[in-house]
């Protein structure tokens, strides 16, 4: 688990995040409360196992997550380091990435007071509009596909 001191040192250098502190504030009290409700929707969905309260504590805290994910999608960090600065296990970082990430994504970004972009064509739109130019990455990622030869190859391709 971060310290107070780790957590303060990863808030206040934007070169980590990209973020300043006063952002990532407004994400921990806009987002904040959303994790929480979605959590305890995910575990009324299913029948229980366990009696409530039962089973192993959360040990990252919401702003945590929120740091874990930020650093994740500015840097590319690999989950094991993650893992490794924020003092729990890459599954805990893998975890709390996918449950962040949603509520980033519906979030969307604001760019001016009153401008929210949730989707690419409107990001698109928005720099045409404003004869601003945008930068997309476009980092090739590796994905396992059928063997050449195989019969269903070109369903996939």
């Amino acid at each position: 688990m971060v310290g107070n001191a780790s957590r303060a040192t990863i808030t206040d250098d934007r070169r980590i995040t990209g973020l300043s502190a006063d952002v990532i504030a407004e994400l921990v009290a806009e987002i904040g409360p959303l994790w929480p409700e979605r959590h305890q929707a995910r575990l009324a969905s299913r029948l229980r196992k366990r009696a409530v309260g039962a089973g192993a504590k959360y040990r990252l805290l919401f702003v945590d997550r929120l740091l874990a994910t930020l650093v994740h999608l500015r840097h590319g960090v690999t989950h094991d380091v993650l893992a490794c600065w924020f003092g729990v296990d890459r599954s805990t970082i893998t975890r709390a990435i996918g449950e962040v990430l949603p509520l980033l994504a519906e979030r969307g970004c604001t760019i001016s007071p009153g401008a929210r972009l949730r989707t690419l064509a409107e990001v698109i739109d928005h720099l045409g509009a404003s004869g601003k130019t945008g930068s997309i990455d476009g980092t090739e990622i590796r994905v396992r596909r059928p063997t050449p030869g195989r019969k269903d190859r070109d369903s996939v391709i």
